[in-house]
């Protein structure tokens, strides 16, 4: 069983109890990038059981520049498991391995931004079949906190009142329209509950990368307002040790649209005082995208290398952004 840090126990990696705030969301997330074979992705699976659906997402980067992606609402009833849409999640061995299964379908996209519009998106591009099927074993401790609802809280306002994070290993096989490829990776799982909006905050920074087995980080800058100060945090794992990051300073370029990033800059400060340089190429990029009531929300994500000095890792950076 790997490390715990923060207030958290076991068995959160399972399904909570259903709160009763009409926006309670559980979600899982897993991400991977195996660097010989220049494939990757991230999986998500959303339970708003209170609004009567899951949000299931399957976006997988592969060797050829190609973007297979999925997005439905699949009906559910309850929390008492991730299993919609044609994906499933389960818990091997709490805090340290799980499993994760897609089978369905998926877009194959040449031009990834074709999803900046999803309609035209899913209707002229190809789909494929894809059947994913990987085992995620913890690379380090499992860190984040649990809070508990306060008396007279918005739940509106809502986005994560309890949430942890781990870097994993994720091995398998990923088979597009009957071809199979092994994965042999690293990447991060994210685990969350509690009311959310995606339109809570105003914007985010969420920075994720492994070197290698023994070295991996997580970077946030969160703004709940556009005129609110960046939340500013993150972690550096090495081996099965933690520290903390408390001081984060991103400088981001932007493609001409001023809206999807290609590269970035982050400077990290650590609670023992060290500091930190990433230097982050995006590779290859997806736009998406969230509504609700007339609210529009940009999630850009971007398939990422990083250097950190003399080391090259690799992971995900995501971009939120409320726009017009």
């Amino acid at each position: 069983m790997a490390r715990i840090i923060g207030n958290l126990k076991p068995d959160d990696d399972l399904p909570h109890e259903l709160g009763p705030e009409p926006n309670f969301n559980e979600s899982k997330y897993f991400n991977f990038f195996d660097r010989e074979r220049d494939t990757g992705g991230f999986l998500r699976l959303g339970n708003r059981a209170n609004e009567g659906y899951a949000e299931m997402t399957v976006c997988l980067y592969l060797a050829d520049g190609r973007v297979l992606f999925q997005y439905l609402r699949p009906q559910i009833t309850s929390n008492d498991r991730f299993d919609a849409g044609g994906m499933r999640f389960e818990v091997l061995e709490p805090t340290q391995r799980l499993r994760t299964v897609y089978q369905g379908s998926a877009v194959a996209l040449r031009e990834p931004r074709d999803m900046a519009d999803p309609s035209s998106a899913f209707r002229e591009n190809p789909k494929v079949d894809v059947t994913l099927e990987l085992a995620h074993e913890a690379v380090g401790p499992l860190y984040g906190h649990k809070g508990e609802q306060r008396l007279g809280e918005d739940h509106a306002q809502g986005f994560a009142r309890a949430h942890f994070e781990q870097h994993m290993r994720a091995t398998g096989t990923l088979e597009v329209d009957g071809v199979r490829t092994q994965i042999d990776g690293l990447g991060l799982r994210d685990h969350s509950w509690g009311p959310r909006y995606w339109q809570a905050i105003h914007s985010y920074r969420w920075l994720t990368c492994n070197f290698g087995p023994g070295f991996g980080l997580m970077v946030s800058t969160v703004w709940s307002t556009a005129d609110a100060p960046a939340r500013e945090s993150g972690v550096v794992v090495r081996d099965d040790s933690l520290l903390n990051i408390v001081g984060v300073k991103v400088d981001s370029q932007y493609e001409p649209n001023g809206l999807y990033h290609r590269a970035f800059t982050a400077d990290l400060v650590l609670e023992n005082g060290e500091r930190l340089r990433l230097d982050g190429t995006v590779k290859r990029f997806i736009p998406l995208r969230n509504r609700r009531t007339g609210q529009v929300t940009h999630i850009g994500e971007g398939m990422t290398e990083y250097r950190c000095g003399e080391l090259v890792g690799y992971g995900l950076s995501e971009y939120l952004d409320q726009v017009d």
